[in-house]
């Protein structure tokens, strides 16, 4: 298996907020017009899932398989030509300060992996910082 972490980030706000605002996926409605069309196409969600098509690739899916309440909330890949696990772990530092990370884990055979890793990497970071700007 193969992980790609991204970088922490800080939001100022409790870790009850941000988890209750991410562990509703249709909350995405807030920053739909904030996605990048030219990365993620046909975005659609519902509470429990999201789905986008990526070029090259097509139509991918994430369902969330588990929420630890305030801590984590892990995804798994759909329909994606690898499997692989997405989780977004938050930790409370004190009132109104929670640290973010955002860790994929896939399965990824040698050819993939040098192909692949830089994009997984940059979009782990993304995801990290569209998510630490969200207006919780």
């Amino acid at each position: 298996m193969t992980k790609f972490e991204s970088e922490i980030k800080t939001i100022y706000r409790d870790s009850a907020t941000i988890f209750n605002k991410l562990s509703d996926l249709s909350n995405l409605e807030q920053i739909k017009d904030q996605i990048p069309q030219d990365k993620l196409k046909d975005v659609e969600f519902d509470s429990d899932s999201l789905r986008f098509s990526v070029d090259p690739v097509g139509k991918i899916g994430l369902r969330i398989i588990e929420r630890e309440p305030h801590k984590t909330i892990k995804f798994k890949s759909e329909k994606a030509p690898i499997d692989f696990l997405v989780w977004i772990q938050l930790k409370e530092m004190g009132k109104n300060d929670t640290k973010l990370k955002i860790t994929l884990q896939a399965e990824l055979n040698i050819f993939i992996k040098g192909m692949v890793s830089k994009p997984l990497q940059e979009a782990v970071n993304k995801l990290a910082d569209m998510i630490s700007s969200f207006p919780f």
